[in-house]
């Protein structure tokens, strides 16, 4: 299901900005991996939020190869922490950051992201959830004691990717019970994360339809 119109879908392309050389760089290696960025689109989004926090400090649950953190530093954040299950790719994100000189704004974490995170203390201003659909929540319960309080927390592959977009929509406007994890775990983890920030009073949350759909919520306590 395309959640916006082929117009509109292009209209947010043509105007999304252009890609630094490490970033035009990465999009061609994700064509050929066959591995799924965030794209331009939702990345001016990141840039934009790094800027409006005067991001210090961001950490990432799932980061690939470093795309998404490419966006903040280019937003003006200072570090990023990257956290990726893949040693390969958090090797080529590596190599990517030494390469083109921003090495010492990325730090890449090979393992579990719910076990890194642990491991650091906050503040962070902007913390990006785009690992296991089925773990959105707990990363949200998990990282929202350590992010400020005018802090955002980002959230990726809310309306398009592993999920089915229609069952989500039948879910929150007419209470259809979301898919059992057996049967469609990527789709009952995203609908549980949006109903969790939703709920939740120490945050304010609002859905952007770029890119693959984003949770953008503010933490206000």
């Amino acid at each position: 299901m395309d959640v916006l119109t082929d117009p509109a879908r292009r209209f947010l392309a043509a105007t999304a900005p252009d890609h630094t050389e490490v970033q035009a760089e990465m999009a061609d290696l994700a064509d050929e991996w066959g591995f799924p960025i965030i794209g331009p689109e939702a990345g001016a989004v990141l840039r934009l939020l790094a800027r409006l926090t005067d991001a210090d400090r961001v950490f990432e649950f799932g980061s690939g190869f470093g795309y998404s953190a490419t966006w903040f530093l280019r937003g003006g954040a200072e570090s990023v922490v990257c956290t990726e299950f893949d040693a390969d790719e958090a090797e080529r994100g590596v190599a990517f950051a030494a390469d083109h000189g921003y090495a010492d704004g990325v730090t890449f974490e090979v393992g579990d992201a719910m076990e890194t995170v642990d491991r650091y203390d906050g503040p962070f201003d902007v913390v990006l959830i785009d690992h296991q659909k089925g773990r959105y929540a707990d990363a949200y319960r998990t990282v929202l004691p350590k992010v400020r309080s005018g802090g955002v927390i980002v959230a990726d592959n809310i309306a398009r990717g592993p999920i089915d977009f229609e069952t989500l929509v039948a879910h929150f406007e007419a209470g259809e019970p979301l898919p059992d994890d057996a049967v469609d775990g990527a789709t009952r983890g995203i609908g549980e994360y949006v109903g969790t920030v939703r709920s939740d009073d120490a945050v304010e949350t609002a859905i952007l339809p770029v890119g693959s759909g984003i949770a953008v919520s503010t933490v206000v306590r």
